[in-house]
């Protein structure tokens, strides 16, 4: 095992990280910008480097910073967490060249899956369905054309090169085809560098179900199941449960087999994500992409079966077999996750950035609380506004939903706008509780939440104008008597519409 490992991220995972290193018995290395210096991550390392200024490109996303950082430190391997520099096969190669070892897949396997195209090619190479698309980057806008005809609209229009929302377009039709086009390349120019773009065709209301897969150094392959990521804003997904709603072992095993063939197909090794789209009506799955790193979700797949995957990875990086078998994976109960942002759902979820006055996260049975912040922690305007991720563990999936509850109502922060209020509406909302899931939920849960809203102005509008009609048909008898009708017809036309 390793003596001293350095963690290239910040946050929470970092968090989750040092506290694995502890049980291991590893010396944790923080890095952090200029503007993480009295960060959570920093405190809790037994060292920690400062690595640049606030900005990601010149601090978290700087290679050249970080690989010193491990070499001046005795660090023996770098752990990415996830996002910034963990999917870069840049990185992991410069982190082997400096004779360290990366905990993650190898380079190879990350530039294959690394570019949607390339990982569709992959897919197909080994058997696994795919969304109908195209396997190539499109050339032009005219091609872009000429292959939603073929395929028939809607369309979604994908950067090639990355994920997370961005660079992504649903197209209904022809006409919207051009401005969705031209948008899409310049904000996956702008997020990714390249501006390469790819086309599938939409699989209307689909759930996005995910496969987690582990891989090590001899050839073994297993899954631990699926996890739902249906519900998303921007693409990006804010609720996952494990194991999802449907519960059916056999799409479990199917989709399972076909996520292990895929990272059979890339030679990969350490922790990975197979992401599919799934209809929720013909149980029809499709490849839509994978993550060659640790998932932000992987809490709930460590809640229902038992594995602590971030310690797995360690023991994988450092030579040794998978400590469990395909055989040996049980799903024990229900998991859900809520991922706790620094938002203002009411404002379109806009960034709230400030000073953390006040924290109180909630404790009791089969709850988890993996967070990067305490109180007067600062939320910074430079990164992810996710501060923390609430986890819970029921029996069933109503006994998780209503451990849930509790524990969003006594889950407590102050000092910025956070997404709790918006996730303690959504807990109690039938079609989440009924799990009626898909990758539209939040579009129609913000109509639901409207609609009550204004059919109740409505029937208010309604009322005044029925009383303002009423009292100027009645004779001026005085305003007494005139107040007392306008109140009384209000009452009576109120009345008939409840």
């Amino acid at each position: 095992m390793f003596r001293k490992v350095l963690i290239a991220n910040r946050g929470e995972i970092a968090v989750r990280i040092i506290r694995a290193c502890r049980e291991l018995g590893i010396v944790p290395v923080a890095v952090y910008s200029e503007a993480d210096a009295e960060s959570l991550h920093v405190r809790m390392a037994d060292e920690a480097v400062c690595i640049g200024p606030a900005a990601s490109a010149q601090s978290y996303l700087n290679i050249e910073a970080v690989v010193a950082a491990a070499k001046a430190t005795g660090a023996e391997a770098v752990h990415p967490g996830y996002g910034f520099l963990a999917e870069n096969a840049s990185f992991a190669r410069a982190v082997t060249d400096a004779g360290l070892a990366f905990i993650g897949p190898p380079a190879a396997a990350m530039e294959i899956m690394g570019s949607k195209t390339s990982a569709r090619r992959a897919a197909v190479d080994a058997g696994v369905p795919i969304v109908p698309g195209t396997v190539e980057a499109l050339s032009s806008f005219e091609e872009a054309g000429n292959t939603a005809d073929k395929f028939g609209y809607p369309v979604m229009l994908k950067a090639a090169a990355g994920g997370g929302g961005k660079g992504m377009r649903l197209v209904a039709d022809a006409q919207e085809l051009r401005s969705a086009f031209e948008t899409a390349q310049a904000e996956a120019a702008a997020a990714f560098g390249d501006s390469s773009l790819y086309l599938e065709k939409a699989v209307e209301r689909p759930r996005h179900i995910e496969i987690q897969i582990f891989a090590d150094n001899e050839g073994h392959v297993v899954h631990l199941g699926e996890r739902e990521c249906s519900i998303q804003r921007r693409h990006q997904k804010v609720i996952e449960e494990c194991p999802s709603p449907i519960n059916d072992p056999d799409l479990r095993r199917r989709m399972g087999d076909e996520a292990v063939k895929i990272a059979r197909a890339v030679n990969y090794t350490g922790a990975g994500t197979v992401e599919f789209l799934l209809s929720d009506t013909t149980r029809e799955f499709y490849f839509l992409e994978m993550n060659t790193r640790l998932q932000v979700e992987h809490p709930v797949t460590e809640l229902v079966t038992g594995f602590d995957l971030v310690r797995e990875q360690f023991l994988v990086a450092a030579g040794a077999s998978l400590s469990f078998t395909q055989e040996d994976v049980r799903w024990t109960g229900h998991a859900i996750e809520c991922r706790i942002y620094a938002e203002d759902p009411a404002n379109n979820f806009f960034p709230s950035p400030g000073t953390i006055t006040h924290l109180q996260e909630p404790l009791g049975p089969g709850v988890r609380i993996d967070s990067g912040v305490r109180r007067l922690s600062e939320v910074s305007i430079h990164y992810d506004p996710m501060i923390a991720k609430l986890a819970v563990w029921g029996r069933t999936r109503d006994e998780a939903i209503d451990r849930l509850r509790r524990a969003l109502d006594e889950y407590e922060v102050s000092g910025i706008t956070t997404t709790l209020p918006f996730f303690r509406e959504i807990v109690r909302d039938q079609e989440f509780i009924s799990a009626r899931l898909d990758t539209g939920f939040i579009a129609r849960f913000n109509e639901r939440r409207v609609e009550p809203e204004q059919s109740q102005a409505d029937v208010d509008l309604a009322v005044i104008a029925a009383a303002l009609h009423y009292v100027k048909q009645q004779p001026q008898i005085g305003v007494q008597n005139s107040v007392s009708k306008w109140k009384l017809s209000g009452r009576e036309i109120k009345s008939n519409h409840r």
